[in-house]
């Protein structure tokens, strides 16, 4: 993206150009230089090992050479199941390359979610480790049209006669492979949302996607590319947020990437990885954050050199974002979007400075207005959910196998225009500020009051006796709804009725008297999405059976 001085120049500067025939996999490999840095993989010894995008561009070859020979065609799923690691875009780009469609699986799910994802999108194959071998060991016979398991890491048992092992298979495999020729609104990427209601919809993704993505990550990366970019994410790139707004983008513009090692999150390994290989843009999560600021003096003991940063996925808060001028050097971008129309809003440091709360304006080239549910726009102030304007060239093309759903998910105004509806709620000032509020199934309703739960969250957040928090509304004969926090403290604090009371009047007096948490839990972990997000749902549901039992 053009550097501008504003907001407004780079909206202005900004300008769709999406060829006709276009393919992902070929947009972030083979126009590359062969010879460029493409990856930096760290080792367990400290060293590194590289790969270029020659190589990357040879190794999709060998794996798309090896799909068509199992017989897979144009369009059909390929599964990807495994950890950040070079098979994992290589896989993405060999599926992209030739004309079918990826499937990005986290590994945390277990055998019930991976049998339901591989059984809807009637995947016709696998790529994943050992681990992945033994979870589909048991659902394989009811997942019939899965012909080709293939680990990375030697032959395994998948429960129907032994995975292959990918590296002997593609040695034996050509080097050289002709893309499909796509057009730029024909699949390519599918993923698996997960609802508020019945079974996660499969969000199917155009080939243009990746052109549609480009604006609000170059805005929210402080203009993407600059000269000495090194990205990296601690994010599971099964996750939209990490697989299309970190991963492939760096691919697209040519940018080497750090590979984040394998095992559970470690702070301070994470300062060490950015120092140690020079990152300099990076995408982590709220609540690797949250992880990260417990790390003292972190400024004085890793000389790391940051240029940009970007989070999203929940709201950060001001302490968050102090932390990250003072400890990181720089002033975290917030962003936000969906996986069926993703990073639509965001924050560019250099020329923008968003109220208190906001989380940035609209990305250049997307138009995004505040909606009632019968398609009115609401004035500046007004409580609704976001919308985006259809057509967009980042939005899905529809759910997969569920046209009813797709259908829900659009609204039309009385102009006629088509809008896609994100279901969150939020405000908009004048200026084109967005706040969010919440999900619109997350909204409290207290004593005729709407709070929001990630404003509560992230008062309680600048406690300094709170490491992370969720927030909920439980039901309550007198007021609708009260507010309840589930709390997390930090290292060396003990939970206490006297702690609880202190939290309580810190929010009161930064927020208002109705909406600090008249309950107060201190918990050891808050349930979690695979993508890192507070499940509320889950916290309701708990309250909802606890309040049944009683």
């Amino acid at each position: 993206m053009q550097i501008a001085t504003s907001y407004a120049e780079a909206c202005a500067n900004w300008r769709w150009e999406i060829p006709e025939r276009f393919n992902m996999g070929v947009s972030v490999c083979d126009r590359q230089a062969p010879e460029a840095l493409a990856l930096i993989v760290p080792q367990p010894d400290g060293g590194r090992r590289d790969y270029t995008f020659g190589d990357l561009k040879k190794l999709s070859s060998r794996l798309a050479n090896l799909l068509v020979a199992h017989g897979l065609e144009r369009g059909d799923r390929v599964a990807v199941l495994l950890p950040q690691m070079p098979e994992t875009l290589v896989a993405h780009i060999a599926a992209y390359r030739a004309g079918m469609v990826a499937m990005p699986l986290a590994q945390l799910f277990g055998p019930d979610a991976l049998e339901y994802r591989l059984g809807d999108s009637g995947a016709r194959a696998i790529v994943t480790d050992r681990a992945g071998c033994a979870k589909l060991a048991g659902i394989r016979d009811r997942l019939p049209g899965l012909q080709l398991v293939l680990s990375v890491d030697g032959t395994a048992d998948d429960g129907a006669g032994g995975a292959l092992d990918l590296h002997a298979e593609l040695a034996r495999a050509r080097d050289a492979f002709a893309p499909v020729d796509t057009a730029n609104g024909d699949p390519a990427l599918l993923i698996y949302t997960s609802g508020t209601t019945g079974n996660p919809k499969g969000a199917l993704l155009p080939h243009r996607t990746m052109i549609g993505h480009m604006p609000g990550v170059d805005f929210i990366f402080d203009f993407l590319p600059q000269p000495g970019d090194v990205m990296w994410t601690t994010a599971d790139w099964a996750w939209i947020g990490a697989l299309m707004d970190s991963a492939m983008p760096a691919l697209y513009h040519g940018i080497p990437q750090v590979v984040n090692p394998p095992g559970r999150f470690d702070p301070e390994k994470a300062f060490d990885l950015m120092a140690r290989y020079g990152v300099r843009t990076a995408f982590i999560p709220p609540t690797a954050l949250k992880v990260m600021r417990q790390v003292e003096n972190a400024r004085g003991r890793w000389n790391h050199d940051l240029r940009s940063m970007f989070s999203g996925g929940e709201a950060l808060g001001t302490s968050l974002m102090d932390w990250g001028r003072e400890q990181l050097g720089v002033t975290i971008n917030e962003a936000y979007g969906q996986t069926e129309c993703n990073v639509i809003v965001g924050c560019c440091a250099p020329i923008m400075t968003p109220p208190a709360g906001s989380m940035g304006r609209a990305s250049p080239g997307h138009t995004l207005r505040i909606l009632d549910p019968e398609g009115n726009a609401l004035p500046p102030g007004g409580l609704g959910t976001i919308c985006v304007k259809a057509p967009d060239p980042v939005m899905f093309l529809e759910y997969w196998n569920n046209p009813q759903a797709t259908a829900e998910k659009f609204i039309t105004d009385a102009a006629g225009d088509r809008w896609l509806d994100t279901g969150d709620k939020a405000t908009m000032d004048d200026e084109g500020w967005i706040t969010f509020v919440g999900r619109a199934d997350d909204v409290i309703n207290s004593a005729g009051y709407r709070i929001g739960p990630a404003e509560v969250e992230n008062s309680l957040m600048s406690h300094p006796a709170v490491a992370s928090s969720a927030v909920i509304g439980v039901p309550d004969e007198a007021r609708g709804e009260l507010v309840k926090a589930f709390i997390i403290l930090k290292d060396g604090q003990t939970p206490s009725d006297a702690l609880a009371g202190d939290i309580q009047n810190h929010v009161k007096r930064r927020l208002a008297a109705h909406e600090y948490p008249r309950a107060v839990e201190f918990v050891s972990e808050l349930p979690m999405t695979t993508t890192g997000k507070i499940q509320r749902k889950v916290l309701r549901e708990r309250e909802a059976a606890k309040a049944g039992a009683a």
